[in-house]
């Protein structure tokens, strides 16, 4: 079989879920362009990224530890520290890209525009540089941490409210030096910000305001990467899951012990927030904590508990929406919630050649997540993996949001939360089922050749 017979793809974003995927196409033989709308590639982790769509700050350092972030085929430098600081991860994804030779495939500067598919199932795509191509596939690798969630508080602010997506450091874009901040959100990046801004020479006074308490689990047990441990897979999740919670609260102790508000909820029953540095802060009082705010009052800012402080700088670390600008089909995007029901976190049913890689908020990572789901992309668009009917795909993924839902409280950032080693089982549990499809229909290529050549 040679690369002409195969499906031509666009993939869309050369951040690591497109750079991973554009490396597994290479090795299949799939011809591809990869469009990128920045000067490089590294998407979420290139700090200042011309394309606008970074969520770096200067400060940063991946909470996913360097054991579990790697490339299967493309180890990290041995010297790394635990956990890398966001420069090193850029670093690694070009030398990724130039390691495997597929830079010349990579239109940069390109932002994809509008992607329409034909009646014929061909996609249309055109982008910034006034062109329109012909494929057969579309793989859209456009990240979800860069259009920013920004809450719509009543009243007006006589202050500086930024979202964390543009924040640099205490003195880019705001200098805090001396400002009473709030830090609204208790993610991992309202975490580092809060921990940052909270020093004494920075801000005079830090809150940060919640909703609800949240877990803050620890990067090191026992001198030891916590990532780097894990239940084994032959234990029950039920079980798993209370292990996991009854260490939490051993090897941490409960919340209020630090200051914090009490979580409404148990270990691991939300996006976990990992940091070793916000929980010392906040035992040495150098972070104070307010419910959600409820109304901006000029130079003042009210919260749930009816309490008022004057505030010069709000930085709303409050997540983000799942975006695809280039889409104009509703059935193409998600709802108000972030929901966009997918087959394998990746397949629309009833649309046979359309991808979202990385569309997942994995534990313990990200990184090299969607190097896993091009397994089954690859193997599909070779004819050696067929997805079941649709149906099926359906019930499947009702099953997968009733296990999610019964898990995760009710929120925006749950809608994609999955545990990465569980969801690796599976997939390749499903591949192997797809595989034995696959051959029942003589291997054949399920999305045909059909696009024109662009030249």
């Amino acid at each position: 079989m040679t690369p002409r017979t195969l499906p031509r793809v666009c993939v869309i974003g050369a951040g690591p879920s497109g750079i991973t995927t554009a490396k597994r196409l290479q090795d299949f033989d799939i011809p591809f362009d990869l469009f990128e709308a920045s000067d490089e590639v590294g998407g979420n982790w290139y700090f200042k990224n011309p394309n606008g769509m970074s969520a770096c700050y200067q400060s940063l350092h991946i909470d996913t530890s360097k054991w579990r972030l790697a490339f299967e085929d493309f180890p990290v430098p041995a010297d790394w520290p635990d956990f890398p600081h966001h420069s090193q991860l850029l670093q690694y994804f070009k030398d990724y890209v130039d390691h495997f030779g597929f830079r010349d495939k990579i239109l940069f500067a390109t932002l994809v525009t509008a992607a329409e598919r034909q009646p014929d199932g061909r996609w249309l795509v055109t982008s910034s540089d006034g062109r329109t191509r012909d494929y057969d596939v579309l793989i859209v690798c456009n990240g979800h941490h860069w259009d920013p969630r920004t809450p719509d508080y009543p009243g007006e602010f006589d202050g500086v409210l930024i979202h964390s997506h543009a924040y640099n450091d205490p003195f880019d874009p705001v200098d805090m030096r001396g400002k009473k901040v709030v830090v609204v959100g208790m993610g991992n990046s309202g975490l580092d910000i809060a921990s940052e801004l909270s020093q004494r020479f920075v801000a005079a006074k830090l809150t940060v305001s919640a909703r609800r308490g949240v877990w803050v689990l620890p990067k090191y047990v026992h001198g030891t990467v916590g990532d780097k441990q894990s239940v084994p897979p032959w234990i029950p999740r039920k079980i798993s899951m209370k292990l996991k919670q009854r260490f939490v609260r051993k090897f941490r102790g409960e919340m209020e012990f630090y200051g914090l508000p009490k979580p409404d909820h148990k270990p691991f029953e939300a996006h976990p927030s990992a940091s070793e540095e916000f929980l010392h802060r906040a035992g040495c009082g150098d972070i104070a904590f307010k419910p959600a705010i409820t109304a901006l009052e000029g130079p003042r800012v009210r919260f749930a508990d009816g309490s008022t402080e004057e505030v010069d700088v709000i930085v709303c670390a409050t997540g983000y929406h799942i975006s695809f600008p280039f889409f104009s089909d509703p059935n193409l995007v998600p709802d108000e919630q972030n929901r966009i029901p997918l087959f394998k976190q990746m397949m629309k049913p009833g649309v046979d050649n359309l991808f979202f890689m990385g569309l997942a908020q994995p534990l313990p990572t990200l990184v090299n997540f969607a190097e896993q789901q091009s397994k089954l992309v690859a193997a599909y668009l070779t004819g050696k993996y067929l997805p079941p009917p649709e149906a099926r795909m359906h019930e499947a993924i009702r099953a997968a949001e009733q296990r999610r839902s019964g898990r995760y409280y009710n929120s925006p950032r749950h809608t994609i939360q999955i545990e990465f080693e569980p969801y690796v089982r599976d997939m390749n549990k499903e591949m192997a089922r797809g595989a034995k499809r696959a051959a029942a229909t003589g291997n054949a290529l399920p999305v045909p050749a059909r696009a024109l050549e662009n030249a």
